[in-house]
């Protein structure tokens, strides 16, 4: 595994517009109910990776008008908090990934968080192609870097290696800096109340 340099990888060379998977409602892609989309290939390559047969830019099926709809119709239920992007490698596949998180913007604004997963840190996505840096803008959460394997460490939240990173992206972008996201309570709503609102 190595770290590219600003611009060697582009989407538009590389991506073939597959999805790997969807999973609607899904428990562990992020803060509460989410509907999760794995995109295809990946170019980091990083031992130990649990997702290895998504590194094929061909691997599953060309992203559809129908799945959109299906994601869209899905990320309405009322118990869905948001969008995850993962794979694979989203930042390889902005033409799918772009097109969605557009969609998700226009039809419900900021009322769906949405996060992503990807091997390229903050620092390197903010010096990156404009499809890069325009799909970085719409993201509320990113966990950032690659996966190594000496620094797994299977008591962390949402990663899986020390060096990865949960960061809250509007704050982040603002600052100039990367900003930790940080969990958001609302402290007035019992854990039987959060219980029945992740209920599908």
């Amino acid at each position: 595994m190595r770290s590219p340099s600003p611009g060697e990888w582009r989407s538009g060379k590389v991506s073939r517009g597959f999805v790997a998977d969807y999973k609607p409602f899904m428990f562990v892609d992020g803060e509460g109910v989410r509907c999760s989309l794995y995109v295809s290939g990946c170019l980091f390559a990083c031992a130990g990776c649990f997702n290895e047969r998504t590194w094929s830019f061909r691997y599953g099926q060309p992203y559809t008008d129908a799945l959109e709809e299906k994601i869209l119709a899905d990320l309405a239920h009322e118990s869905v908090q948001g969008l995850t992007l993962l794979g694979g490698e989203p930042f390889l596949n902005t033409g799918v990934c772009l097109r969605l998180v557009r969609r998700v913007r226009e039809l419900f604004g900021a009322t769906k968080d949405i996060w992503c997963w990807s091997g390229y840190t903050f620092e390197q996505l903010t010096a990156e192609t404009p499809d890069k840096v325009a799909l970085l803008d719409h993201l509320d959460v990113l966990v950032d870097g690659p996966f190594e394997l000496a620094e797994r460490d299977l008591t962390l939240q949402f990663r899986g290696s020390r060096n990865q990173r949960v960061l809250d992206v509007p704050a982040s972008l603002a600052a100039g800096v990367a900003v930790s996201w940080e969990r958001r309570v609302d402290a007035t709503e019992s854990y039987e109340q959060l219980e029945r609102r992740a209920l599908i």
